[in-house]
């Protein structure tokens, strides 16, 4: 009985309340075979997705510079998770990178991401 009412409970819980958001992300895309910056502001000991979006088919990709004050762990080929060290405000600085083909361009493109760590 005890497990029943438990298994109600936990099904009602939405399934967004564990969802990690998306960075809330500035900076102008680019394409293959350039380089960019990106800008964006998480609180202290949050985390959220960081998409590299480049027009194209991204064939590789990975962390060129971790970061000083978090952790940065590659969740697939576009997507990178960023997570603030807690305690922690001030700037922190990684750099990430992709290879692919585009409309526009190929190659390898660098993204140095400035975060702001409120």
């Amino acid at each position: 009985m005890r497990i029943l009412a438990l298994t109600a409970v936990v099904s009602l819980t939405p399934a967004t309340a564990f969802a990690i958001s998306e960075c809330r992300v500035t900076g102008n895309p680019s394409v293959f075979g350039v380089d960019m910056t990106a800008y964006f502001a998480v609180r202290s000991g949050e985390t959220c997705n960081f998409p590299m979006r480049i027009p194209g088919a991204m064939h590789r990709s990975g962390v060129s510079r971790k970061p000083s004050h978090g952790t940065l762990r590659q969740v697939n080929v576009t997507t990178f998770r960023y997570t603030a060290a807690s305690g922690y405000k001030g700037n922190d600085t990684f750099a990430i990178y992709g290879e692919g083909k585009g409309p526009y361009g190929s190659g390898r493109s660098v993204m140095t991401v400035n975060a702001t760590i409120e």
